[in-house]
Formats: C-alpha cells, structure tokens, sequence
C-alpha cells in the first residue's frame, strides 16, 4: 500500500516539504523461521516506510521508517499518515537546521498525543518521521549521520534533546559538560573507527525454530568471520534451552561470549530459576527477562543473577523516561537503545547522554529491517564524541535483508565498517519497494496467485 500527500501551499521564498510518500513494506521471514523467538514465532520482517520529498531542486529526499512484524504494519503506516499535516509546508532549511523541533511538534499534537503519550504505535511513527528528518539534515551537509552528530557543537546537540522529564536524572548543563569532554581525542577516534570500525556480534545463529545442526554451523561461522560474541534465543522449553546452549558452547569454545535473549517470556521468579539453570554455559547476558516497562523486576533479576550475569534490556523500552528509570533503579548492566522504537534520533542522543551519565555501556538491539544500517550511526557517534570507548560495547548484527538498501551496513572481521555515503543509510532500493510493498507489490501478487493455484477446485465455493 502506498499513500501520498501534497502541499499545495508555495512559500514566497525558501525550498518546503511538498511530497510525504509512505509505504508499508513486508518480507516473508516468517517462512524460514528467521527471527524466531519465544514470544515471536512467525515474525514477517516489515518496514513502514515513508520519504519525504522537497521542492529544493537538489533531488535529495529523507527516508525513514520503523520496524514491526507483519500485520502490525497495517496500523504503523496509519500512525505516519496521521502526522503528515504537520510535515507538508515546512521549511527545509529550517528543518535540517533544527530537527529536534519537529520532534517536540509532533509529541505535542495533543490529540495524536492522548494515544500514548511518548510510546507505543504513536512514538514509532514519529521516530520514523525524525528519522527521516536528521537522514535529510545529514544528506545535505553532504555527511554520514554519524560524523554529521560528531562534528556538531555540543550547544546544537544539546538543543536537540528534550530534557521534559529526564532533568531530574541530566540536566542540560550536565549533558554540555559531556558533550564537551567527548569532544577531546574525538579526532584520534574517529581515525580508529574508519580503520578497525565498530564491534558487533551476531544473533543470526540462534533463532529458536533453528536445529541443533543450523545453530552449529552457523556459530561456527560466526566465530570464523570474527564475531567475538552471539546470542541465543531462549525462553520455550528449558530442556531444549540446556541442549542448545550446550551445543553453542561447544561449537564457539570457551572464550567467545554467549548473550542469551528471552524475549520479555518470563514472570520476575521465572527469570531467575531459567537464568541460573543455563549459568553453568557461561552466558554473557540476559536480555528482556521480563516486560520491558518491568523496571523493578529487572532490578530484582539483577541482583539474582548478577555480577556474573549481566542483564539488558532496551529493544522495546519506550522511551527515554524509562530508560532514566532503569538507570536510576540500577536495574540494567547493558542499555540496548533501538533506532526506531522511541522518537528517533533525538531521543536516542538523550537515551546516550543518559547512559554515558550513568557510566552504563550501550549495546544496541539491530537486526530487523534496516536497524543495522540506522543504529551504527548513532554507536559510532558515541564512541567517536560521546563516551569515548567501545569497551564492553558491541552492536547487534543480523544477516538479513541488507541487499534491499542502497548503502547496506559492510561487516569485516566481526566490526561495522564506518558508513561514508551522506545520511542515515535508510534509503531502500526502489526495486525493493517496488516488490515488496504491501499487498500490491510483485511479490505478494504473486505470492497471492500461487495461493489460489494450490487450492483445490472442489473447495472452492
């Protein structure tokens, strides 16, 4: 399905947003069990996706999009179209001069805003918008996203964070000092960056509808490709959890790390008796033990389980709010941000400024569609002018669909290579759109035929 909207507006002067196209995309992930989890177990990989199109003359357009699974897709695209009026007439410069403005202008729609506020379908929506928003800022300074934020003053940065609700935790003035302080070495950094890149790890192994034999050989390979870390998905069955746990451990040895991710399947005492039972592999983490608006049981979990075995969260954490609060609450050892869950990228600079405040390392949850190419913006600018470090710092890698954007994330030796094309690394092949757009696109037309093909002439009423 694809929807547009046109200003029909003409400013006097100045190039405005004239054009919001939105796209609900879908891939048949389900189908290969890729991505499967205890909670997720037929997840279709989906984008709702939209780009927004100028009157500038220069062809540059800003894309962004959320993550969702299937037919949520549905009610996401939905969410974005309802935030069109608030895009259409604007002005580009002053967007790309300010883009954190946009983001306070939609969270304050106070009739879009009684749907959350600041979470769920809503907050994704406008974090695609955003998104969108800071990829066409980063295109038209001619920037990767990632050396756009490094280079910026720390004054601007700080501008683009809304501190309502965090200030009890960050204050402006702190996240300055901060800033400031990153800023030191940054140049020595960035220089190792783009000749090392960035750690990440891999879950493409351990997806839970995987055999035994996949889950080997592809641990196997991860090891060989330079992976340092994997992780398994658990949270099913703790007998098949002890026999694939063992099987990884065997397969990687002693000295790669093992994180562990239930998928938020657990009660608080279920975390707990799951998590000692796989102890005796060594897991790195826990990831999503309970709810992730859970605060106090993850604290619970944590003093359970910990110091051996740290535990994360993040990927469906919404919003800076409660990140403040797993902080405050000392209830996380691993900050796992996610490039389209909350507001987009000015709310994930907050969800940093926090973290590097709290001295908490960020490991960001990828994988999906396109987070890999979004999220290593935003590491590679923490480590480049921020916290200074990739120490216990690795991004999530998943090795699906990144033939469908046109700057694909490049992995060598398990380490992101830095992103050197202007923008956010969001933009999709339109041939991909084109395909894969939902229900009209020539895969699922197709897909649909096939179907109707199979059914037998006699049930057919």
């Amino acid at each position: 399905m694809t929807t547009t909207a046109r200003s029909t507006a003409t400013p006097a002067t100045g190039a405005v947003i004239t054009d919001v196209v939105t796209h609900d995309i879908r891939f048949p992930t389900s189908r290969e069990l890729d991505g499967s989890d205890a909670m997720n177990p037929d997840p279709d990989y989906s984008a709702a996706y939209l780009v927004l199109r100028t009157d500038a003359g220069d062809g540059i357009e800003g894309h962004g999009f959320t993550f969702t699974i299937g037919r949520g897709n549905d009610v996401q695209v939905a969410a974005i179209d309802a935030l069109k009026p608030h895009l259409l007439g604007r002005s580009v410069d002053e967007l790309a001069a300010d883009p954190g403005t946009l983001g306070r202008a939609l969270t304050g729609d106070s009739q879009l805003r009684w749907l959350g506020p600041e979470k769920g379908v809503m907050h994704m929506a406008i974090g695609a918008v955003v998104n969108a928003a800071w990829d066409l800022a980063a295109k038209r300074a001619g920037l990767p996203l990632w050396k756009f934020l490094a280079d910026a003053e720390p004054e601007w940065l700080v501008e683009q964070v809304d501190f309502r609700y965090i200030a009890d935790a960050l204050t402006p003035a702190e996240a300055l000092e901060l800033l400031r302080a990153g800023r030191v070495g940054a140049a020595g950094r960035e220089a190792v960056l783009r000749e090392r890149g960035y750690p990440g790890y891999t879950t493409s192994p351990g997806w839970l509808g995987y055999s035994d034999e996949k889950l080997t050989r592809l641990a196997r390979q991860a090891v060989a490709d330079g992976f340092t870390q994997i992780k398994l998905k658990v949270g099913a069955d703790l007998a098949d959890d002890v026999r694939r746990m063992r099987a990884a451990r065997a397969a990687v040895g002693p000295d790669i790390r093992i994180a562990i991710d239930a998928n938020q399947r657990w009660n608080v005492g279920e975390a707990i008796e799951w998590t000692r039972a796989l102890a005796a592999f060594d897991p790195y983490w826990i990831e999503e033990p309970t709810s992730p608006d859970d605060i106090l049981g993850h604290a619970t979990v944590r003093a359970a389980v910990g110091p051996d075995i740290k535990v994360a969260t993040g990927e469906h954490v919404q919003n800076r709010i409660v990140f403040k609060q797993l902080l405050q609450a000392g209830a996380v050892d691993v900050v796992q941000i996610d490039a389209a869950r909350v507001g987009g990228v000015s709310e994930n600079l907050a969800i940093l400024l926090l973290a590097a405040k709290f001295g908490v390392p960020v490991c960001p949850h990828a994988g999906g569609v396109g987070l890999c190419e979004l999220v290593q913006h935003l590491s590679m600018f923490d480590f480049v002018a921020l916290s200074g470090t990739t120490e216990d710092r690795v991004i999530e890698y998943v090795d699906h669909l990144h033939d469908h954007f046109e700057t694909p994330v490049v992995m060598r030796d398990g380490h992101y290579t830095a992103p050197t094309a202007p923008g956010f690394s969001a933009t999709m092949h339109p041939g991909s759109i084109a395909e894969y757009r939902y229900p009209d696109g020539r895969f699922w037309t197709a897909d649909r035929a096939r179907g109707a093909a199979d059914i037998p002439e006699e049930a057919v009423v």
